[in-house]
């Protein structure tokens, strides 16, 4: 892993959660990008060296409306830079931590996206990000 690429914050209104972390960063975020295979709008905010990445659900069973609805809006993970997604996917089920998604999917901001799951990672959500070429 290269760097931490962005930390997701699950909201439940993205245009007021925009407005305040524009406030506490002082600037406006980047982009507004929507995934629709995951049932998510995005909000990119760059802060120094990483991202912050907001998510409001677009569906009621969206995995960040399931999040939201179990533990509230906060941190939902964190994100880390890969130059091969694929070989880290094989390394990590090697080291026998289990993987969501054992083939990259597209994801938001231009890039390839594996998740592991938290019960491997002390309760954390780890996303893996390769910029897509």
């Amino acid at each position: 892993m290269e760097k931490i690429e962005h930390i997701g914050i699950a909201v439940k209104n993205l245009e007021e959660s925009n407005t305040l972390f524009a406030a506490l960063f002082g600037k406006a975020h980047y982009k507004i990008e929507e995934v629709k295979s995951e049932g998510v709008k995005t909000s990119f905010f760059d802060v120094g060296s990483n991202k912050i990445e907001l998510l409001e659900a677009t569906n009621p069973e969206s995995p960040i409306a399931k999040f939201i609805e179990k533990k509230g809006e906060g941190i939902h993970h964190i994100a880390f830079a890969v130059s091969n997604i694929k070989a880290e996917i094989a390394r990590l089920k090697a080291e026998g931590f289990t993987v969501l998604n054992e083939e990259p999917k597209f994801g938001a901001d231009n890039k390839l996206v594996a998740f592991l799951h938290p019960k491997t990672t002390n309760g954390v959500l780890i996303e893996l990000c390769q910029e897509r070429s």
